[in-house]
């Protein structure tokens, strides 16, 4: 089953906002520092992934023109927008809006590595492992998350289904039309740009920055196009 992996994530990062929310009611004063370490994790973890990068000149010309596109588009405002009116429906938590916890899980687990070549190797070779343990993983952070930013965390289950899956089921055009070193080189310069990305997350949730992170996602689009554009040249 290709969806397989996919949903097994998906299911992960459920099971542990609902465990996160079992410790919703810790003192505001530990949820503050324990917040503040998860951003700390979360940009040391948003780091050695920036230090993936072959060629850094990728990364920070894709992170300018997908910035300039994203701010254009103010992708910001509409992942909020769509927090917003999923709030509306299920009304504010007592411990941090919806809104925000669910952009903001959403945000930590799509970008990465692991998204990309789990789903490619659950469609590709049925292989579910990588995305199991990467549900795995965000099934942890989903607890800590759901504990301080609320129930909107259980939410991003469903974009990190439809991503992963959506890559799973067209694998085989993928693998078909994209030569193996062109697309070893995309793996690597997109984790490095999400890492970028992953480190202005934490550094939000730190509260030193308030980086409007969804308007940098145009970003790894534009490392598929200069990687293209590379290949093409040669």
């Amino acid at each position: 089953m290709i969806l397989l992996g996919s949903l097994i994530n998906a299911a992960l990062i459920i099971a542990g906002a609902f465990i996160g929310r079992l410790f919703r009611n810790i003192p505001d004063k530990m949820k503050e520092t324990v917040m503040s370490i998860i951003g700390l994790a979360v940009a040391v973890l948003g780091i050695s992934m920036g230090f993936e990068s072959g060629n850094f000149i990728i990364v920070i010309v894709s992170l300018v023109v997908g910035t300039m596109i994203g701010e254009w588009l103010d992708l910001d405002k509409w992942f909020n927008r769509l927090g917003k009116w999923v709030e509306s429906l299920f009304g504010k938590n007592s411990s941090g809006s919806i809104a925000e916890g669910f952009v903001t899980a959403t945000l930590i687990f799509v970008i990465g590595s692991m998204a990309i070549l789990g789903a490619l190797d659950s469609g590709l070779r049925n292989d579910h492992n990588i995305l199991i343990t990467k549900g795995i993983i965000d099934g942890f952070t989903s607890i800590i998350l759901a504990s301080t930013l609320g129930i909107g965390v259980l939410l991003s289950a469903i974009p990190v289904f439809i991503y992963q899956g959506l890559i799973a089921i067209c694998s085989g055009a993928i693998s078909k039309y994209i030569p193996q070193e062109a697309l070893d080189l995309f793996i690597q310069e997109m984790t490095a740009t999400g890492g970028i990305m992953i480190l202005a997350i934490g550094l939000n949730i730190t509260g030193l920055t308030k980086i409007r992170v969804a308007n940098l996602l145009p970003s790894i689009l534009c490392v598929a196009i200069i990687v293209a554009i590379m290949f093409i040249v040669q």
